[in-house]
């Protein structure tokens, strides 16, 4: 069984995401999207409700044969990633500052846990520019984010700014 984790705060869900989750699809027998629940940043939405949001859009995703879960998590990605006894964790990236970035932790998890790879896929050049966080701020200045987040996504974060 060829298992993957895609880790990430997913607070939103972007399109970018699912790009990436529809292009490694193919490379994997089940793959985890692992929501991570970090204490440390103000997140827009629950662990519980970025999953629930995760859940609903990915049956509009095309992930061929691959069995999709979702999960949260905190800790360690390896140590999350072994427990789930994966052998890769999927990371997207969208520009040289990633790569930077996503080196050092790859690195990291490679001496943490040895035997589970990171594959590392390039953001399709439509979404190279987008974040959650990025998302966020646009969204709450009043700006578009339409075909940039699922639907279901955007509904989520205006009723959160218009109760």
């Amino acid at each position: 069984m060829r298992r993957a984790i895609f880790p990430g705060s997913f607070d939103p869900l972007t399109n970018g995401h699912l790009d990436i989750i529809t292009r490694s699809a193919p490379l994997f027998d089940e793959m985890i999207v692992a929501v991570l629940n970090n204490a440390d940043k103000r997140p827009m939405f629950s662990v519980d409700e970025r999953c629930a949001m995760i859940r609903d859009v990915l049956p509009t995703v095309d992930t061929g044969d691959c069995r999709m879960l979702v999960e949260s998590f905190s800790g360690l990605t390896a140590d999350f990633a072994r427990e789930r006894q994966a052998t890769a964790i999927v990371r997207g990236i969208r520009a040289v500052s990633d790569y930077e970035y996503e080196l050092r932790m790859a690195l990291m998890n490679r001496r943490l846990e040895p035997q589970i790879e990171t594959v590392f896929l390039m953001a399709g050049e439509e979404y190279s520019y987008v974040s959650s966080t990025l998302m966020k701020q646009v969204f709450e200045l009043g700006g578009r984010v339409a075909g940039l987040i699922p639907e279901l996504v955007e509904s989520k974060m205006r009723d959160k700014l218009n109760p």
